[in-house]
């Protein structure tokens, strides 16, 4: 049997982008580990829902933003409250790309990634 565990993200600031997980799609930290020498912070956060994680990993000496290439990859997420969360995305600022006749759009987090919101079918 094979099932998922979790997605990474490295990210630059690791405060700013907990609070924007948070506050775009109600993410909140479920475990974390931190290297003896601080070199490292992995940060994993949950839906509260399923078992599967997002994983944050903040790097001590990374100063430049990470070079994401042609942004050709995306996490995604479902949800039954779509209109609420495009509401309060907007209101963010964070919304990259919106695709009407698919009915879904895609945000940005600090970093540049690219999430995809889809609305349950």
């Amino acid at each position: 049997m094979l099932s998922f565990n979790h997605f990474n993200f490295n990210v630059l600031d690791l405060n700013r982008s907990l609070e924007f997980y948070k506050d775009a799609l109600g993410l909140l930290p479920v475990r974390e580990k931190n290297a003896e020498d601080a070199s490292f912070k992995l940060v994993y956060l949950g839906d509260g829902h399923s078992e599967f994680t997002l994983e944050l990993t903040w790097l001590r000496d990374r100063t430049k933003p990470y070079d994401l290439g042609e942004q050709e990859f995306h996490l995604a997420f479902t949800t039954d409250e779509y209109e609420a969360f495009h509401e309060r995305h907007k209101a963010m600022g964070c919304i990259a790309f919106e695709n009407p006749a698919m009915g879904i759009y895609f945000i940005t987090d600090p970093d540049g990634y690219w999430i995809e919101i889809v609305p349950e079918k």
